[in-house]
């Protein structure tokens, strides 16, 4: 069975863009939670969650016209958005851009989400319960699908490898990961562009789990203090967007390169139960 490894990195998240800028936050124990900024939160009890922030690329934050086409922005939902720019910076990280027809169709994508476009969804469903469904945009199905977070990606980079995508609540990303490495331990690929995003951050997600009673409500004026696991104080979880995306290759093709390697070692796990294991 063929050995796989990581070759590249990208991340978006609360703490912001790009996998060293976020662990320089990560390890100064700096928070990404803050108050809902998306939409009006005075009906619901939870008024906090980790959302990406905005701003320029080079200040580790995210305006999205500086990844993607503006005029493609709008047949995306926001998730695909994150899942493009992750991808798109663990490409760059690991080097492998295949020009040849061989390399494109040994390189495949599988990034996963939990809910997909469900803020895309959301919209579309108000405007047909508002008699206006002729003037659903043609994008709407596309653009909330799951599966074309891979799509899009394959697309940019032209890979004709396999493409999938996993749909398994929290447990996802670690998921995709999992079935993309053994794609290439089978031989089905030789690189893999495996992950997930997510963007549920939206008046319909927070009052879905609101109505589980899930979210934590207590820290409303302390955002920074909301997520706690395991804590005596902890009154629920918090929910947050984000995409992370690594570049999965297998060994040998990795070191005929010469690319930087880091060693993969995945165990799936349930929703619930979340145990993946990385070592360097």
């Amino acid at each position: 069975m063929r050995r796989v490894v990581v070759t590249g990195m990208g991340i978006a998240c609360p703490l912001g863009l790009g996998v060293e800028h976020v662990w320089r936050r990560l390890i100064a124990s700096e928070s990404g939670i803050g108050a809902i900024q998306a939409f009006d939160t005075k009906d619901l009890p939870c008024k906090v969650a980790g959302q990406v922030p905005t701003g320029v690329k080079a200040d580790g934050c995210l305006d999205i016209a500086e990844w993607i086409p503006v005029k493609d922005v709008k047949k995306m939902d926001r998730f695909i958005h994150l899942g493009m720019v992750a991808a798109s910076e663990a490409m760059e990280d690991s080097g492998w851009l295949p020009e040849s027809e061989d390399d494109k169709c040994a390189t495949g994508v599988m990034i996963g989400s939990g809910i997909g476009g469900l803020q895309t969804i959301f919209e579309a469903s108000i405007q047909v319960h508002e008699g206006r469904s002729r003037r659903l945009s043609p994008f709407f199905i596309p653009s909330a699908l799951i599966n074309l977070v891979s799509g899009h990606v394959s697309i940019k980079y032209g890979l004709k490898g396999p493409n999938h995508s996993a749909v398994t609540a929290c447990a996802t990303g670690v998921h995709a990961i999992g079935d993309a490495s053994r794609l290439i331990m089978w031989g089905d690929a030789d690189v893999m562009v495996a992950g997930g995003a997510e963007a549920a951050v939206c008046e319909l997600g927070i009052a879905g789990f609101c109505a589980s009673r899930a979210l934590s409500t207590g820290f409303n004026d302390e955002p920074a203090k909301a997520s706690r696991p395991w804590d005596k104080d902890r009154d629920g979880f918090v929910m947050g967007e984000g995409a992370g995306v690594l570049v999965l290759e297998e060994y040998e093709h990795a070191k005929r390169r010469d690319s930087g390697v880091t060693s993969l070692n995945c165990v799936l796990s349930s929703p619930r139960f979340h145990r993946a294991r990385w070592s360097t």
